[in-house]
């Protein structure tokens, strides 16, 4: 690893072991469960969280760097359980920059359930562009919980699914892009259970869910002045 290369999965070691504070900011994990990875950008690599690390000692040092089979090239501890799978999402998809994985309470109990979350929500529609889908059910530890995600969401325009009986996973162009999904899924989930607890939700017509995510992925936000670009605001 030259010295370039070196300093840039340096400074994402450092950034995902930040944004594993994100998931515990916000509720999504407990104990030592759930994890963020990113890819290195062209490279053939990624960083993820170590397997039963206390998110309280994630450093920069202790996230482990790997191959996209999953093999690990730098770091002192055994990656996340959950490696295979995401190794398998950046082979699959190219597009996708950052995998995060939680079992957010009340998105998992979708999960549990089986079952999809409607889009019953501007919320959902801006940023889950529909539904948010569920998934097979997968044995920990290989690659099948990958396929499923890639399976999934592959022409989807959720960023999010709910692997059955699991939990969450999200992808993102990056890895924030990717922990702000499961931070907006568990929020989805939990209005979306209130609602149907209180009765039957309303629908929002599929046009008016497809305007509501073109106005959301293309005009929200700040802009640079070209107009050329979105980033988002928090």
């Amino acid at each position: 690893m030259n010295a370039d290369l070196a300093r840039r999965v340096a400074e994402l070691r450092g950034t995902v072991a930040r944004l594993h504070g994100e998931l515990t900011r916000y509720g999504l994990v407990a104990w030592t469960s759930g994890n963020v990875s990113a890819r290195v950008p062209g490279q053939d690599l990624m960083v993820i969280k170590p397997s039963g690390v206390d998110y309280a000692d994630l450093t920069a040092d202790t996230i482990v760097v790997c191959d996209l089979d999953g093999n690990v090239v730098d770091g002192e501890g055994a990656p996340s359980s959950d490696t295979a799978a995401h190794a398998y999402v950046y082979r699959a998809m190219p597009q996708v920059g950052g995998v995060v994985h939680t079992h957010s309470g009340y998105a998992t109990a979708w999960a549990a359930r089986g079952e999809a979350i409607p889009c019953w929500l501007t919320a959902q529609a801006d940023e889950f562009g529909g539904e948010i889908p569920i998934g097979p059910f997968a044995l920990i530890g290989g690659d099948d919980i990958g396929k499923g995600i890639v399976t999934v969401l592959s022409g989807h325009r959720s960023p999010a699914v709910l692997m059955r009986n699991h939990g969450v996973f999200t992808i993102g162009r990056d890895a924030r892009a990717a922990v702000k999904a499961a931070v907006m899924c568990e929020d989805v989930a939990r209005t979306a259970h209130l609602a149907r607890a209180l009765g039957e939700p309303a629908p929002i017509a599929p046009a008016d869910i497809d305007a509501l995510h073109d106005r959301y992925q293309n005009v929200y936000g700040q802009r640079p002045a070209t107009g050329t670009a979105r980033f988002e605001s928090a």
